[in-house]
């Protein structure tokens, strides 16, 4: 099966949903921690795909090709 494109923007939105329900008064620790763990797993595939991208805009100066962000 192929794996499926991480969406950077998804990604952060997913972020922005879990530190809502984690301000929330009524979470339950066992909640909370599976909140956190699929945070910390997003937030790893957030700095990876920025990463990339400025690992590819490095290249492209490096070519002296131009780029628009």
């Amino acid at each position: 099966m192929a794996k499926k494109k991480f969406d950077i923007d998804q990604g952060f939105e997913q972020l922005d949903e879990i530190l809502t329900k984690l301000s929330g008064e009524e979470i339950k620790l066992p909640e909370a921690v599976k909140l956190y763990t699929e945070g910390v797993g997003l937030v790893k595939q957030c700095k990876d795909s920025l990463d990339k991208v400025e690992k590819e805009l490095i290249i492209l100066e490096e070519n002296g090709e131009e780029h628009e962000l």
